[in-house]
């Protein structure tokens, strides 16, 4: 593929970057306390309407700008300097609209998909559960009973991002019974906040900060069964469209921070001096950028090719898997450096670098850990080679 950004996207790619840079870098710590149903937040989002930046990836018939899926995976790089940029710009319901829009009734997306695009309403997403690896999905426990016409959900799950200012839930419970095979067990649901029973226990606290990541307890609550999304056991399948390309705009956006703690280590290095000449003098300096420099291509290059593998059609399972876990550790190690080079006040709030370094750490968990996708990936290449197939790299 060629892995030059296109111009006309090039240009909506700068206007991001001038949009976060001027307006949502100035004001990160406040959206920090304030969140995303604030005020400040609240204005930004309009800004972005206005600068006609708002929900570039989500497809025009569902209101949104309509960029193609790899225009899309540039822009999100920009997006993710700043984790306040998603919301602001209103990519942050992307993944969720989409899954409303293929699979919905027609009763849930008229009530819910223009204003899910419009940045109206929020939307959460429930699978993790606080008492089985939820790495193995296939475990999950929570259960949904379909009596008369309704669905009666009892179950608790956590790393229920965005809860605590959702609208609804989209649930991944087990709707069949024992004996079917778990891949065609589980069904998603969507589940309003308000309803009787949705109980958010707590809003946990991860590596020190709380960001709505939310334990919930779904006691006998009771929804229309056409909440039912798709058919009746397809959950898993909904959900790896979800998670594909999903994973895609996740590395796509740890690349962003990633440049932004390079520019920070970048520029830290030019203007400290220590010892009589500036950091960047210094070789152990100079090896901190090199190898960050070198990692950061890397895995946009991995990035890059796996968006057009499933811009192809592919499920690009292998791609996907690299790309998780080289991206999640690419970012760790970038900003692992720059607080390094910035000393005392790389852990300080003076600079973003210690909030990154904290998602950074986040990064090889959420999405399935490290461990699970090069379980995967693994097996997959060696069953090609069982097939006699091999995997050459320059045919893949």
């Amino acid at each position: 593929m060629d892995f030059e950004i296109p111009e006309p996207v090039r240009e909506i790619r700068q206007r991001v970057q001038h949009f976060i840079e001027t307006e949502i870098y100035p004001v990160e710590s406040v959206l920090e306390e304030t969140g995303s149903k604030g005020e400040v937040m609240q204005g930004l989002m309009q800004k972005a309407k206005e600068a006609g930046l708002w929900a570039l990836g989500h497809p025009k018939e569902i209101g949104g700008h309509g960029l193609p899926f790899l225009d899309y995976v540039f822009v999100n790089e920009v997006i993710g300097r700043s984790p306040a940029a998603m919301v602001a710009l209103g990519t942050h319901s992307l993944q969720d609209s989409i899954m409303l829009n293929l699979h919905a009734s027609e009763a849930w997306r008229d009530r819910y998909l223009e204003p899910l695009v419009q940045g109206e309403v929020f939307p959460s997403f429930a699978m993790t559960e606080p008492d089985v690896a939820s790495s193995d999905p296939t475990q999950l426990q929570t259960r949904a009973v379909l009596e008369g016409d309704e669905w009666v959900i009892n179950g608790r799950k956590w790393f229920t991002t965005g809860a605590n200012v959702a609208s609804y839930t989209t649930v991944m419970a087990r709707t069949e019974s024992d004996e079917v095979a778990p891949h065609d067990a589980f069904s998603m649901i969507v589940v309003p906040t308000d309803a009787p029973g949705y109980e958010i226990l707590r809003n946990v606290k991860v590596m020190g900060q709380r960001e709505g990541h939310c334990e919930v307890d779904y006691q006998n609550v009771r929804v229309p069964a056409e909440n039912l999304l798709g058919p009746r056991g397809g959950g898993f399948k909904i959900a790896q469209q979800r998670l594909g390309p999903g994973r895609i705009f996740h590395c796509m956006r740890w690349l962003g921070q990633a440049q932004r703690a390079f520019d920070l280590m970048c520029e830290r290095a030019n203007s400290r001096v220590s010892f009589g000449k500036t950091l960047g003098e210094h070789q152990q300096i100079q090896k901190f950028i090199f190898d960050s420099a070198a990692e950061i291509q890397q895995a946009r290059m991995l990035t890059l090719y796996a968006a057009s593998k499933i811009d192809q059609g592919d499920e690009a399972r292998v791609e996907i898997a690299l790309i998780k876990v080289a991206g999640a550790t690419m970012l760790h190690n970038v900003v692992d450096r720059a607080i390094q080079v910035h000393g005392a006040m790389g852990i300080t709030e003076d600079t973003p670098l210690e909030s990154m370094y904290r998602h950074a750490r986040a990064a090889r968990i959420y999405d399935g850990p490290d461990e699970v996708h090069v379980a995967s990936a693994s097996r997959r290449i060696l069953r090609s080679f069982k097939a006699g197939d091999g995997w050459d790299f320059g045919l893949r």
